[in-house]
């Protein structure tokens, strides 16, 4: 499902307009993101939570010529999926 399929879904089910789903998605999204890159959790009872986690440098290889090469570290999201949501799956 890409984003012009979830607005449709969401505007079906709620009887918003796709503008207003739309815009209702993409507040979720920006508010998420921000809350996200100040280091707080999202947490959605019974769906799940997004984290951020740092992910430490490391060595890697190049699988084309072999070289090593060193990988910087950075912060990466998770997610991870609430109990109602992983019986539902």
């Amino acid at each position: 499902m890409n984003k012009a399929e979830l607005i449709s879904a969401i505007a079906e089910k709620s009887g918003f307009t796709k503008v207003e789903a739309k815009n209702a998605l993409e507040s979720f999204l920006c508010v998420t993101t921000d809350a996200l890159k100040e280091g707080k959790k999202v947490s959605l009872v019974g769906f799940g939570t997004f984290s951020v986690s740092k992910r430490a440098a490391r060595k890697g290889r190049n699988p084309q010529t072999k070289q090593e090469m060193d990988i910087p570290a950075k912060n990466v999201v998770k997610f991870k999926a609430g109990s109602e949501l992983a019986e539902t799956v």
